[in-house]
């Protein structure tokens, strides 16, 4: 079976390993608001915290009701339902059939300096793309996505005095500001022959697009977040969840459709 090029998203940020998982769970609720509505969205099953093998984490499982997600061209060949698919992250891996977007996290306290983090044999890692992202650089976001209030460069924490982030700002870092980098590895699996190549590089491009609009967000957002608590974050996502359920069922498509190319 064909599986395509995996890439490797590395994502510096100037929080603590500890500052992200409030930030990325704030920041996935409040996102989720902005991309569901008119049926389509993302629906919560569960979402709760585990522990296995002394490594702790966070267990979810979505459901993701996409059509205006979704490039044209796949949409013209998706039988009705086909798009619905569900999301088990556990470790964050999804999978329907023959369509599996695999994305592999770890969060490390270093400026994204591990080379093969997610210790893949020697022939898979030498066919992983490696994608840097730099939250600070306007010219990684799509026009459509830009919005000058989550621009890292123009943002300023009062309350953690981190910010705005300059082109150099990864060797300028105050002493006492804490850094980190997420690793993603994205693996996708599309089998459908003749479309295979098209939907996995759109789909690694989808990606790297939404790993770049968070991160730039959770980053600009850390002023609502920072000293929150799991507790506090707990109650947060449940109304959301309620929030989310209420959309869904009356709202109007919106968040981020697919560019077409």
């Amino acid at each position: 079976s064909h599986v395509s090029r995996p890439s490797l998203s590395r994502v510096v940020l100037p929080v603590s390993v500890e500052e992200y998982q409030v930030g990325q769970l704030y920041s996935v609720a409040e996102a989720s608001k902005n991309e569901t509505g008119g049926g389509e969205g993302i629906e919560v099953l569960k979402n709760e915290p585990y522990e296995k093998e002394g490594e702790k984490g966070q267990y979810t499982h979505k459901i993701y009701h996409l059509k205006s997600k979704v490039p044209g061209y796949v949409k013209m060949i998706a039988p009705e339902g086909a798009l619905v698919f569900h999301e088990k992250a556990w470790n964050n891996e999804y999978m329907k059939d023959d369509f599996m977007i695999k994305i592999e996290t770890w969060h490390k306290p270093d400026m994204g300096t591990i080379e093969n983090v997610h210790d893949l044999d020697e022939q898979t890692w030498r066919t992983v793309e490696v994608v840097p992202i730099d939250i600070a650089n306007k010219d990684e976001v799509a026009p459509g996505d830009y919005k000058p209030e989550e621009d890292p460069a123009l943002f300023h924490s009062a309350k953690t005095d981190r910010g705005p982030l300059g082109p150099e700002w990864k060797n300028e870092l105050k002493t006492d500001c804490p850094y980190m980098c997420a690793y993603k590895l994205v693996t996708v699996k599309f089998r459908w022959w003749g479309l295979q190549t098209k939907v996995e590089n759109f789909i690694h491009r989808q990606e790297k697009r939404i790993f770049t609009n968070f991160h730039r967000q959770l980053f600009c957002w850390i002023d609502k977040w920072v000293g929150l608590t799991m507790e506090d974050i707990r109650r947060m996502e449940e109304e959301t969840q309620k929030e989310l359920e209420e959309m869904r069922q009356k709202g109007d498509v919106r968040g981020t459709s697919a560019t077409d190319e």
